[in-house]
């Protein structure tokens, strides 16, 4: 997740691997937007897939033909938020993780996307299935960020290059598994502000221990 890490005039349409009518991106995002309302409003237990429906303005038949159930849904609904985080160069591999720090306390700190992920985490812990697509749609979509500043990071000199792929991939996973959790916990648990300060220090302390990880 870190360094070390229109309006159209007529709706745009994405194809998918099924036959049949393209899927509209305007549809899609009104029903992922309709869901992430409920869930604010509702909560887990009461959020239903017509619920969804209505508040999008679609029929019940449009919403099944995306999301089979109400898990890869809210899943989905929780995914596209976590897609707008950004990695920009800000000059320095510490001013990079900084950055996507607080971005990412940001994002956690809206309240669609607060209620959303804490959701989807609790009912996981019940269903297997979903947990492999939090997995999936979220985690590994977000390593994208800590793959992307580690190079930016390395083609500057701040960081070694790795040359064994598999020690490469565990040390990735590593560095997203101490940001993502470290923030969450900060953010979500312990209710506590992810300010500059904090990001900072908490900053020099990742970056201090990749040092040690390249020797």
């Amino acid at each position: 997740m870190v360094a070390v890490m229109c309006k159209h005039t007529r709706p745009e349409t994405v194809r998918t691997g099924r036959t049949g009518r393209p899927r509209s991106v305007e549809a899609d995002t009104a029903i992922l937007e309709a869901t992430r309302a409920a869930l604010v409003e509702l909560g887990w237990s009461k959020l239903t897939m017509g619920d969804v429906a209505t508040r999008a303005g679609v029929a019940k038949t449009t919403l099944y033909r995306r999301w089979t159930n109400k898990n890869e849904l809210v899943v989905d609904a929780v995914a596209v938020l976590f897609d707008e985080l950004e990695l920009p160069d800000r000059g320095s591999l510490i001013a990079d993780v900084e950055g996507v720090v607080l971005q990412f306390a940001a994002l956690l700190a809206r309240p669609e996307a607060k209620t959303a992920l804490m959701a989807v985490v609790a009912e996981s812990t019940r269903d297997d299935a979903l947990r492999i697509r939090i997995r999936s749609a979220i985690v590994d979509r977000q390593k994208r960020l800590v793959l992307e500043g580690r190079a930016r990071a390395q083609a500057r000199g701040e960081l070694p290059y790795e040359d064994d792929p598999e020690a490469a991939a565990h040390s990735a996973d590593l560095i997203f598994d101490v940001i993502a959790g470290a923030v969450v916990h900060r953010v979500l648990v312990s209710a506590e502000p992810v300010d500059q300060a904090w990001a900072r220090s908490f900053t020099l302390l990742l970056v201090s221990g990749l040092a040690s990880l390249g020797s």
